[in-house]
């Protein structure tokens, strides 16, 4: 993601450069090893699991088996104006099912 020099905002590719959508500016596009990163960023967003469920618990009552506890997660499924949805999975049968599912 390169930004305008000239004006702030966020330039497009478009055939081996930058092209500003606001004001018109362009610069040439350089190759992906041309960028670094700082100490202050994160060379990835990958996160290492121990291979355990590293999901949330919490007291929620299984429809499957009637297990009382499940993992949970959220999740953006609708247009970005709607709330997210909460999942469930029970720690005992892993059966998956949605907060609204009930």
């Amino acid at each position: 993601m390169e930004f305008c020099d000239d004006c702030g905002s966020m330039m497009k590719a478009d055939d081996g450069e930058w092209v500003c959508g606001s004001c018109g500016f362009t610069k040439p596009r350089g190759s992906a090893e041309s960028y670094t990163v700082t100490e202050d960023q994160e060379a990835s967003e990958i996160i290492e699991s121990s291979g355990e469920n590293s999901l949330p618990e919490t007291d929620a009552t299984c429809p499957e088996c009637g297990n009382d506890r499940a993992y949970w997660y959220m999740q953006q499924i609708r247009s970005a104006d709607e709330s997210e949805t909460r999942f469930f999975v029970c720690t005992e049968c892993e059966h998956k099912w949605r907060e609204d599912d009930n």
